[in-house]
């Protein structure tokens, strides 16, 4: 009685088996060909599960020549129909977020971005197997259909706004043309450092440390300028200052060439500093710069013409210290004195008053640790950080050359694009002027 049904199961067997070897050797010979990535996956996905397909096959047609009463047949036909179904959707899913976590840790998506995707796509494939199971088994699917669609109006109503942003998130996610760690800029200004790309909304850390969360629908729809990975970083971050500018009276004047070069030779240098200048970031727009206050009163007060031309044409650039700018304008007013023998007066009123610039210096929330970093901080600092770190720290500290070409050279090995630096005399420029010739030379370098 059993005979022909254990023949039957023995018989499928032998020949599924041996389909299911010829059938792999087939499969990678195609994927072989086709250099298809996916081949190893799919075949450790199904490799027992096409094992215990030919087992349930086989056990199938066993029952169909048994014989078993005709109800028996049916009931182990619709259990052995279930489990085929069972098992395909098993590996479906195991198939399926395989490809999902290749793909995602491609992209850099995070682990909850990640986690999410699986818990969607277990849940669409869970759900499809359980209607199929219900159409197996005569249960009618219509309510549970209806439930369903009943269940996901509701859940987008509720979520209206998230979905959105739940699309979009999976688009970044997918595409990969956006990573964490990369320096972006949007079209409605914001820019900074994208540390995380949620399936709702991306996290942006700015310059200056604060984070920016905006929704993967905006990112998604909103112009990205992508500057890629991080630069080389800095053996130490630049840190930028700015200051307060203030003038004071000294209480001294001159009211001809001798006093004025007696009191040249005794006043703060903080005082030569203020009178050769305060024109640059109080007239910043003028190009190039005007005469130090020196030669202005020589020659519009004093009429002394000559003087006040000579005066006027010491280039400030070519000093390294206020000592030295000092040293040169005494020994042109000694020389021109040695053969000036007429000694003018200014009228009253019109003496030269000496006076002194004070800087308060405060440290500004802009760091870079690269180019990068630099060259949008560099955008956003105010002029009078400018004028601190180029103007300031090269005279009154005393620093061979400006702050931006010393932390280049020291901190970022970046010797060539110090020097360029180095070069550019910022007398020649406006403020802005600089600010842009800065940016261009160091855009240059970093694209």
């Amino acid at each position: 009685m059993l005979a022909i049904p254990g023949a039957v199961f023995v018989a499928v067997m032998v020949i599924g088996l041996w389909l299911r070897r010829m059938g792999y050797r087939a499969f990678d010979a195609w994927a072989k060909d086709r250099k298809w990535s996916w081949h190893e996956t799919a075949v450790q996905a199904t490799a027992k599960a096409s094992a215990l397909w030919t087992g349930l096959v086989a056990l199938y047609l066993s029952v169909r020549v048994s014989a078993a009463p005709p109800e028996w047949k049916r009931l182990v036909g619709l259990v052995l129909l279930s489990l085929l179904v069972v098992s395909i959707a098993v590996v479906a899913i195991r198939f399926t977020l395989r490809i999902i976590e290749a793909y995602m840790a491609k992209a850099k998506a995070s682990p909850r971005s990640i986690a999410t995707t699986r818990n969607i796509a277990t849940g669409v494939i869970t759900v499809v197997t359980a209607l199929v199971l219900l159409d197996i088994w005569g249960i009618p699917t219509s309510p549970f259909i209806l439930l369903l669609a009943v269940v996901i109006v509701a859940l987008v109503l509720a979520f209206r706004n998230v979905v959105p942003n739940l699309f979009a998130g999976l688009q970044l996610t997918a595409m990969g043309q956006l990573r964490e760690g990369d320096y972006i800029k949007l079209g409605t200004g914001e820019e900074g450092y994208l540390t995380d790309i949620s399936l709702v909304q991306s996290r942006i850390q700015a310059l200056d440390g604060s984070f920016i969360l905006v929704p993967n629908d905006k990112l998604m729809h909103t112009t990205v300028t992508n500057y890629g990975r991080p630069l080389k970083k800095a053996a130490e971050p630049f840190r930028f200052y700015s200051r307060t500018h203030l003038k004071e009276l000294t209480g001294l004047k001159a009211g001809n060439l001798w006093e004025l070069l007696e009191l040249l030779k005794t006043v703060p240098e903080s005082t030569i500093y203020y009178h050769t200048h305060h024109f640059l970031e109080e007239h910043q727009y003028l190009t190039p710069e005007p005469a130090n206050d020196f030669a202005l009163w020589v020659s519009d007060v004093i009429g002394d013409e000559v003087l006040g031309e000579k005066l006027a044409s010491v280039d400030t650039f070519s000093f390294s210290s206020l000592a030295a700018l000092r040293e040169r304008l005494v020994g042109i007013i000694e020389e021109h004195l040695a053969t000036e023998s007429e000694r003018r007066n200014a009228p009253q009123g019109r003496e030269f008053y000496f006076m002194k610039s004070v800087s308060l210096v405060t440290p500004t929330s802009y760091l870079a640790h690269d180019l990068r970093e630099f060259v949008q901080a560099l955008h956003k600092i105010s002029l009078g950080s400018l004028y601190y770190h180029v103007f300031e720290a090269r005279l009154r500290l005393g620093r061979p050359t400006n702050d931006f070409s010393v932390w280049m050279n020291e901190y970022v090995d970046e010797a060539d694009l110090a020097e360029q630096v180095a070069h550019l005399d910022p007398y020649n420029h406006t403020l802005e002027g600089l600010r842009s010739t800065l940016v261009q030379l160091i855009e240059k370098r970093i694209k």
